[in-house]
């Protein structure tokens, strides 16, 4: 972890306090909130048997159905697709869909970047740009929260 999250206010965490901050479901403050030119670093392992994962940046650590989310990634197995979408004042945006190839593989690594620009988030996985999602939440400080769950372990976030 690196100062783009907040700390638990402890002082510096050992071994054992990483291993149980990166447990899924992961829920996590991003300081300072989103900005053109920071990114997020996701690394992981996925499961042996995924069935899917979800990777969000959203506005405030909370599970109220009208929070807004900037955007949500999700992975899913079965039909190798890995979908992107937001959710503005509690309305859903279409899934988008298309991808060049399906990155991830069962019980391997890969590591995703988000890297903010000023009109949308570029998406790298293993260092493939694989897409672009243009903002919808238009205050970027407000993206402040990242949350992970699903078929994954995390080994790094930055």
């Amino acid at each position: 972890l690196n100062n783009s999250f907040g700390s638990s206010g402890l002082g510096s965490p050992d071994l054992e306090d990483f291993t149980r901050l990166l447990t899924v479901p992961f829920s996590g403050r991003i300081k300072g909130g989103m900005k053109p030119g920071k990114k997020i670093i996701v690394m992981g392992i996925v499961d042996p048997e995924p069935e899917s994962f979800d990777i969000s940046l959203t506005c405030g650590d909370t599970d109220d159905s009208r929070a807004d989310v900037a955007i949500e990634l999700s992975a899913r197995f079965p039909d190798k697709q890995f979908l992107r979408k937001a959710c503005v004042s509690g309305e859903w945006s279409a899934e988008e869909t298309p991808i060049p190839y399906f990155p991830f593989i069962q019980d391997q690594p890969f590591r995703i970047e988000i890297h903010c620009e000023h009109q949308r988030f570029r998406i790298f996985v293993d260092g493939h740009q694989l897409f672009d999602f243009f903002h919808r939440v238009e205050s970027l400080p407000a993206i402040d929260t990242i949350k992970i769950k699903g078929s994954l372990q995390i080994t790094k976030l930055g």
